[in-house]
């Protein structure tokens, strides 16, 4: 394939190698999680309105030849589009070599978990914020907590390599810390904190909510001798990540507002419905969706459209400096793909 640029790396005007890219491959979650989407039926997109699996595969063709080695797909929730394991089974058939990963939120994973083994994917990231059911249920609005853990027994039981996502919110995870240290006493999994972000129109974030890297690093260390991984091949992306002694897993930070890695910031999103967000604080995108379905538009013209796209990629903790209302972006966690 000739795509336009393809020996040019990809960068932005900040001089920032873009290599991951993240699709949320649907807007639809079976959880109504306090801080993404609330405990509402929200509205979601029609099926013609998603990209579909053909015009997903072939973005990432027109990626990797622009330098992207690594795509994640998240949501929503994944497993909740139909017939997502063609699309994972898809992708590993023509980029044998692609760093393929997952988020989920494990409720509905069980039923395609030889899916990911045949397909090789890198790793799963599972969205976990409590380990007691009734907190769980309050979150998410499910009872599936139990459902979760047994999918996460069963990933770590054949191998696959599992990170934990946690939303770090004061009153919730600071009184909970203790149940995540002992999870990686239990697993040889990478347990991180994400500090709650004021992202969306119906964000319940507030100042009083926010739990700082900080915060939770004094606290485990006071529980536990924890010491710095040195992230020398930037695997751990925006993660700070600690050993813990005597444990099989890891605790990782991730300082989203207290601390921002918008300097090093390697990625861009894809909306579910196909647009190019260059940075996740701001709602400035790119529609994609169109020129793919175009049959005059080449690969080419596509990978120049992203191109020009990346060049006015912001730096995100200005923008969060810069808001004058509660929340940042209208969009919400779901739509955007986290």
């Amino acid at each position: 394939m000739n795509v336009q640029g393809k020996s040019r790396p990809l960068a932005d005007s900040y001089s920032r190698t873009v290599s991951y890219l993240r699709f949320s491959v649907t807007d639809r979650c079976n959880l109504h999680c306090v801080y993404c989407r609330g405990l509402k039926d929200v509205p979601v997109l029609r099926h013609n309105e998603l990209l579909s699996y053909e015009e997903i595969i072939r973005l990432v063709r027109i990626a990797v030849g622009l330098g992207i080695n690594k795509v994640r797909l998240t949501g929503g929730e994944p497993f909740a589009r139909r017939d997502c394991d063609a699309l994972i089974v898809g992708l590993r058939e023509e980029f044998p070599d692609l760093n393929l990963r997952i988020t989920t939120n494990g409720t509905l994973l069980q039923p395609h978990m030889d899916t990911l083994f045949k397909a090789r994917v890198n790793a799963v990231n599972i969205s976990l914020d409590s380990f007691n059911a009734q907190t769980f249920q309050r979150i998410t609005g499910s009872d599936s907590l139990e459902t979760v853990l047994a999918v996460l027994d069963e990933l770590v039981a054949r191998g696959m390599r599992v990170k934990i996502n946690a939303v770090a919110m004061k009153g919730v995870t600071d009184r909970e810390l203790e149940d995540f240290l002992k999870a990686t006493a239990r697993w040889p999994i990478d347990v991180r904190f994400i500090e709650f972000m004021p992202m969306g129109a119906q964000t319940i974030w507030e100042r009083d909510s926010f739990l700082s890297a900080g915060e939770i690093l004094q606290t485990l260390g006071s529980m536990s001798r924890l010491t710095p991984v040195e992230n020398t091949h930037r695997d751990h992306g925006p993660a700070r990540m600690f050993t813990v002694e005597g444990h099989k897993g890891r605790i990782g930070v991730i300082s989203a507002l207290s601390n921002h890695f918008c300097d090093s910031c390697n990625r861009l999103r894809i909306t579910s419905d196909g647009n190019l967000r260059t940075c996740l604080f701001a709602d400035a995108m790119t529609p994609l969706r169109d020129l793919l379905r175009n049959p005059d538009v080449s690969d080419a013209e596509v990978a120049q459209v992203i191109r020009k796209a990346l060049a006015n990629k912001p730096i995100g903790a200005e923008l969060l400096r810069q808001r004058r209302q509660a929340a940042v972006a209208a969009m919400s966690m779901d739509s955007i793909g986290g």
